[in-house]
């Protein structure tokens, strides 16, 4: 599933915009350094690892689901990333908006009622419009949510559409990147994550766990939501068969490999959606911290000529574009 790197020339010469680094090229990176380039900023983009989204961002789940997050987070993040499916509908391929579901094991039905009190935009549906949206789910839910406004992106091909985009724009991309400074720069807009807990005093590292499956069994349309009192589980349907299954996240710092328990959560998820998955292929296995303030509400931080965005959590799909806008009008004024 990896991707080789991406590199450019050196943005043309004839470009009059403030010289901009950006280090770190995850979600938050790139879509600055796409915001930034479109408004005439020379961009360069710095990344540590091997690729674009070295970081979290390539265990991402990609869903656009304003609506659904609010059932844990505050109205200021619906509020303010309703604008982001358009977003990335104007700068990458292949986004889809089908909607999200919202279902539970026969079990925990209850939670279906408690989610719904918590959220807006949806209608309740029973067996047969269940039915008629996943054909494959007919016969194994009584009752769901659909929250029909919403989307989802495969974060990997969502990273790379932004770095071909910046590099038609004549920003350049280099990996493997040494430490830098960016003092030759007009400004340095650093997006790299947990990394930079160090200058962050008030930053925490919140733990996301995902596996990729294939499973050529099952063909689902949208992101399904599975509800659990302990962990809830979001199964994301991407090309030729292949799901990312990934938990909430955990209120936990260790960033070590997945562990036996966590494995079968996430596995019973796939299986209690659909027996199916039980033949399924492993595909990848994965963790990592993500970046999160005590508010878990992503943020723009200035130090001269050097901004911060940051924070995350797990809301980098949908309010990065936000916070992009942001960045960049610190450094171009308000568009």
């Amino acid at each position: 599933m990896s991707q080789p790197p991406i590199t450019s020339a050196i943005p043309p010469a004839s470009a009059t915009g403030p010289h901009v680094l950006v280090l770190g090229a995850g979600v938050s990176g790139m879509t600055a350094a796409v915001t930034l380039a479109e408004r005439g900023a020379r961009v360069v983009v710095h990344e540590r690892g091997p690729r674009i989204g070295s970081g979290a961002s390539w265990k991402a789940g990609g869903m656009l689901a304003p609506w659904c997050e609010a059932e844990s987070a505050t109205p200021e993040v619906t509020r303010q990333s309703l604008s982001s499916l358009d977003w990335w509908d104007a700068h990458v391929p292949d986004v889809v908006r089908n909607g999200t579901l919202v279902l539970a094991p026969a079990r925990d039905v209850g939670e279906i009622a408690r989610f719904g009190r918590r959220t807006s935009h949806f209608r309740a549906i029973g067996e047969k419009e269940l039915a008629e949206l996943e054909p494959e789910l007919a016969d194994r839910f009584s009752r769901g949510l659909f929250f029909e406004h919403e989307g989802h992106v495969n974060p990997r091909d969502a990273l790379m559409a932004l770095g071909r985009r910046l590099e038609a724009l004549g920003g350049q991309i280099i990996c493997n990147a040494p430490p830098c400074d960016g003092g030759e720069y007009d400004w340095v807009v650093d997006c790299t994550g947990i990394a930079a807990r160090e200058k962050m005093a008030d930053m925490r590292g919140v733990r996301g766990e995902m596996l990729l499956l294939r499973c050529r069994d099952v063909t689902l349309s949208r992101p399904v939501r599975m509800l659990h009192p302990r962990i809830p589980v979001y199964i994301v349907p991407r090309a030729d068969h292949v799901f990312m299954v990934g938990a909430t996240m955990i209120e936990s710092e260790n960033d070590g490999g997945m562990t036996l328990r966590s494995m079968v959560e996430l596995l019973g998820a796939a299986y209690a959606l659909h027996p199916a998955f039980g033949e399924a292929e492993i595909l990848e296995t994965g963790t990592g911290l993500r970046p999160s303030y005590p508010d878990n509400m992503p943020a723009v931080r200035r130090e001269g000529k050097r901004i911060y965005v940051n924070g995350m959590y797990r809301h980098g799909f949908l309010l990065s574009p936000v916070r992009a806008r942001e960045a960049a009008d610190i450094v171009l004024g308000p568009s």
